[in-house]
């Protein structure tokens, strides 16, 4: 038995158009794996989750929904379109509640999002430490946070930055070990030390 040749046709990987994929693209394309990204008109697909990855997104997202106001939610791993050309998916965001429309929703648009968050991967490491900060800063999202692990111990170190509008980039305002404690995009404190993490 000879194995067929591989051809164009045979592919099952979408070619892509000369000038990249837009948002249509992303949400009409058939069986793209989940969480696949758009960032600068290229599809961008991830790698499984580790463990952190997944317990760190519980433990902020239980801790924006306890305290965020009714005008407000936290929602986990949903699509942000940024423009025709980028539609990543933070990790965590806090949106406008009139922006969730319905449990069919898909995507919000930049504009309904507060405070977009990423937890570092090691195989999206540039894409969340460069790449995705400069592009919610140029599209206005007033708020982002990147969360990484420290230490020998890999507990959580929670960075956050807020937008300056006239330069559209970010400004640290803090680093944060044990606690998570500010007052944007609303009054926040979160237990993140690495207890609260095996807690989970």
């Amino acid at each position: 038995m000879t194995a067929e040749p591989f051809t164009a046709h045979s592919s099952r990987w979408p070619v892509p158009p000369q000038d990249g994929y837009t948002v249509d693209d992303l949400f009409t394309l058939p069986d793209l794996p989940p969480h696949t990204e758009l960032l600068d008109g290229s599809l961008v697909f991830v790698s499984p989750q580790r463990f952190f990855h997944s317990c760190m997104i519980d433990l902020l997202v239980s801790g924006l929904r306890s305290s965020a106001p009714r005008e407000l939610k936290a929602v986990r791993e949903m699509s942000v379109v940024l423009d025709r050309r980028n539609v990543p998916e933070p990790d965590v965001s806090v949106v406008r509640s009139d922006a969730v429309t319905g449990p069919g929703l898909t995507r919000f648009q930049a504009a309904d999002v507060l405070l977009a968050v990423e937890v570092v991967s090691p195989d999206s490491e540039a894409r969340d430490r460069d790449t995705k900060p400069g592009k919610y800063a140029s599209a206005g999202i007033p708020n982002f946070w990147l969360v990484d692990m420290a230490g020998t111990d890999n507990h959580p170190v929670v960075r956050v930055y807020e937008l300056d509008p006239v330069s559209k980039t970010y400004a640290l305002t803090g680093i944060h070990h044990d606690r998570l404690k500010t007052g944007v995009p609303f009054p926040i404190d979160i237990d993140i030390t690495r207890e609260a993490l095996d807690e989970l």
